[in-house]
């Protein structure tokens, strides 16, 4: 099946792709739906600026049972961070930031953040002072010094669990509990997962003077025409809210009724620029295409070639990637490192990866993923609702069928 998203479609072929192939690709992902591994799928594939296949598969809700459909809408979890990206990158096209500013230029509560250099003979923590204060460029990448606060045995992520950030009511209050964590490592020195795309929604609020929501909404979602993705999903939409299920053992699957994973049907009061998005496949293509466009669509500009560039440009130094950082199914390796918001594929051959060189890809909490791949100008979006990283690494198998289809 293929969409028309309002960049056109064609047939495998006409774009260079073979329609076995694709068919190799989604009898792939069919397979974890056949196998009660994921309670359904959909997936869409373009090249060329051209809708190939769209694939529903299995359900969207096993109880009462709703079937997957093209307009489905999927929460994206850490999927939002690319966006994000994009809008800072709106943001940087106005001269509003610049990667070497202090973070603290645009979130003063941060000024002066020390560093934790673990804990003396009574468990209390040692501080140092920062080598340099961290930059925007670091905020950018994961590698300022913040945390999520997961590590039980890292003594500043036990303050994270105190005050609980991530909780806050409003992004100024988030910014204000940051600010009373130390950060966890020299700036610069690592690449550690963070709600660092957090403090970017409180930094675009604070240089737009909008919301997080409404900004995007103005500068990016309507642009696109992206008509289902927000913060929230309203009332009318509720019912194509696709289920989320975690794994209850290796051939079942529960479905979660956590309050905190509950259906919004209005902004939230603090909207989080790391993982507050609904989407459908339709829209996130969108997204995915205006990347490969290197910022244009339809002949208007939406945010500069040098401000996607930059996100979709490796910045870490060739040291940090020897270490093997990695984050769910997220494996940082010689040739596969980081940019904006989202990593990067620089070097397929070193790091072992079936795609472009240049290739820019992300995945969610709850298993949607997605690839750009600017070298063979093909794209690759992926919904799931499988609330776990213990899931099936869809990226990884698509990917290798994927360069198997390629023709030309």
């Amino acid at each position: 099946m293929t969409t028309d998203l309002g960049f056109g479609t064609a047939t495998p072929e006409e774009v260079g792709l073979s329609a076995d192939g694709l068919d190799r690709v989604d009898a792939a992902v069919r397979r974890k739906v056949d196998d009660g591994v994921l309670a359904g799928a959909v997936t869409l594939v373009a090249r060329h600026g051209k809708v190939v296949r769209v694939n529903t598969m299995g359900d969207a809700r096993r109880f009462p049972r709703k079937p997957m459909r093209a307009d489905t809408i999927f929460r994206l979890f850490s999927m939002t961070k690319p966006v994000t990206g994009l809008a800072m990158g709106i943001l940087a096209d106005q001269g509003r930031w610049r990667p070497d500013d202090a973070i603290a230029d645009h979130l003063p509560e941060l000024r002066g953040l020390r560093v934790a250099a673990g804990t003396d003979a009574r468990g209390r923590l040692i501080l140092q002072e920062p080598e340099h204060p961290p930059t925007m460029l670091e905020l950018m990448t994961h590698t300022a010094g913040f945390t999520y606060g997961r590590d039980r045995n890292d003594p500043a992520d036990r303050i994270y669990r105190r005050l609980r950030p991530l909780r806050a009511g409003t992004l100024d209050d988030l910014v204000t509990r940051v600010a009373q964590v130390p950060l966890a490592y020299q700036p610069g020195t690592k690449w550690r997962y963070s709600m660092a795309m957090d403090l970017q929604g409180a930094i675009i609020e604070r240089l737009s003077g909008q919301s997080l929501p409404r900004f995007c909404r103005e500068h990016i979602f309507r642009p696109l025409g992206m008509v289902d993705t927000d913060f929230h999903t309203p009332q009318d939409k509720l019912p194509r809210r696709a289920a989320l299920y975690f794994r209850g053992g290796p051939f079942r699957l529960l479905p979660i009724r956590n309050p905190k994973y509950r259906d919004r049907d209005t902004d939230p009061p603090a909207a989080m620029g790391g993982m507050g998005l609904v989407s459908t496949v339709d829209d996130y293509a969108r997204f995915a295409q205006v990347l490969l466009n290197r910022g244009e669509w339809h002949g208007r500009r939406v945010v500069s070639a040098e401000a996607v560039d930059a996100q979709l440009t490796n910045h870490l130094p060739e040291a940090m990637l020897h270490p093997g950082f990695r984050t769910g199914h997220m494996h940082f390796r010689p040739g596969f490192g980081y940019g904006h918001n989202g990593a990067v594929v620089h070097d397929p051959a070193r790091a072992g990866a079936r795609v472009g060189r240049g290739t820019y890809e992300w995945d969610g909490a709850a298993g949607t993923w997605f690839w750009v791949d600017p070298e063979h100008d093909l794209l690759y979006i992926g919904m799931i609702q499988l609330m776990s990283y213990s899931g099936p690494p869809m990226q990884k198998i698509t990917q290798d069928l994927i360069a198997d289809a390629i023709l030309t």
